[in-house]
């Protein structure tokens, strides 16, 4: 499904050029759990901003399904993004002035064509996620394991090929950490592909394999 390869990408910070990422070669499978790891300035958010077309490679390929992203405008990007890809945050990213169900559908307001059964599908995404008697209510009112559940219902309902993950578990206590893991696991053996950035060991052991970057590069990958 991914395949990175000679990826590169350079900031400038001050009168210095940042290397985020150095030469990246990456393959991933469709629906494999993948987890990246590495320290701070390693490049893992760079990779997942590339993974998921919010930035641009400033030199080589980057095809998701055979299809070459890498180089597409802001409005290819922003489609393949929509058709393509879903988004899990540390920060839930939950407008609070809407109902739980209102956010799950808002990826629903930027699709070219509106989709029927999206209400339908959001409706059932909340209750496979333990949230049907939530739905009417608002962000407040619910704890942080419910907040990111939602969040990855608003992720799913366009039907991902793809899910990305930045330290979903981030914010969250240690039950609710193990109940969105949990959660992320059941999606992925019903055959969603998964990559998920963290900096905790134990959350990466529930992937099936490990890329570990170091300096922009791949230093090491494992199962």
């Amino acid at each position: 499904m991914i395949k990175l390869r000679q990826v590169r990408k350079t900031y400038k910070q001050g009168g210095n050029e940042i290397k985020a990422l150095d030469g990246i070669d990456l393959d991933i499978a469709a629906g494999e759990f993948v987890a990246i790891m590495g320290p701070s300035g390693s490049g893992k958010s760079t990779l997942l901003n590339v993974l998921g077309a919010l930035d641009k490679p400033d030199h080589g390929s980057y095809l998701l399904n055979q299809e070459e992203i890498s180089h597409m405008d802001d409005d290819a990007a922003s489609d393949i993004r929509n058709r393509n890809i879903g988004f899990v945050f540390q920060s839930f990213h939950l407008l609070p002035r809407l109902s739980v169900l209102e956010n799950v559908l808002l990826p629903q307001r930027y699709t070219k064509s509106p989709d029927l059964q999206a209400e339908a599908r959001a409706r059932q995404l909340l209750e496979r996620i333990g949230l049907g008697a939530r739905m009417g209510h608002k962000p407040g009112e619910l704890s942080g394991g419910q907040l990111q559940r939602a969040a990855i219902a608003r992720a799913l309902l366009n039907q991902p090929a793809l899910l990305l993950a930045d330290e979903p578990t981030g914010n969250l206590d240690s039950r609710s950490a193990a109940d969105v893991l949990s959660l992320l696991a059941e999606l992925h053996a019903a055959g969603q592909t998964l990559v998920l950035v963290t900096h905790d060991t134990a959350v990466a052991a529930r992937a099936q394999r490990t890329i570990h970057l170091a300096d922009g590069r791949v230093a090491g990958a494992g199962t």
